[in-house]
């Protein structure tokens, strides 16, 4: 089991999402079906939310702020559930993303031990464009986020027009 955040922003009225290219000598040259959310394994009796937290910072370096807004569970291709959370925030894009390293025989068989960054690159994309770059299995997740983004803000449309009824 993982556990994960999706990061968005709103840019000029846009919603974006913060996606992440896996790391390693596996996928340097694939751009679709293999971005993912910051994401982990979740340690034995760590909350998922805890896991998910601690993964993203260990992945790309930077502090997530609640609230989160929970997105559920997928399963993907392998079998793996993953928990997931959506939260507002934002990053310097100029700045590197600061992942942690994992060590990998490579070539596979080989004895040589490589080191490689976890997360190569991320970044923010409408949700149109992160569809076409996230795993298939995690793409629910942008529909969630969606849906739970447009329940907010009904629920606040409705709290303001009740507070502009008992002041008149």
């Amino acid at each position: 089991m993982s556990a994960g955040l999706l990061m968005f922003r709103r840019r000029n009225g846009v919603l974006e999402v913060f996606i992440a290219h896996p790391g390693g000598p596996w996928f340097p040259h694939r751009d679709f079906d293999v971005w993912t959310i910051p994401k982990g394994e979740i340690e034995p009796n760590e909350e998922p939310l805890v896991a998910a937290v601690r993964e993203f910072q260990e992945e790309v370096g930077l502090e997530p702020k609640p609230p989160y807004l929970p997105l559920g569970s997928i399963k993907q291709r392998g079998g793996k559930t993953v928990h997931a959370w959506g939260f507002e925030g934002d990053w310097d894009e100029s700045q590197p993303i600061r992942s942690n390293r994992m060590q990998v025989e490579w070539p596979p068989e080989s004895g040589q031990m490589t080191t490689w960054p976890e997360i190569d690159k991320a970044a923010f994309f409408t949700v149109a464009a992160a569809r076409e770059k996230l795993k298939l299995a995690q793409q629910p997740l942008l529909d969630r986020l969606m849906t739970a983004l447009a329940q907010q803000g009904a629920a606040a449309q409705a709290e303001a027009a009740a507070r502009k009824a008992a002041a008149a």
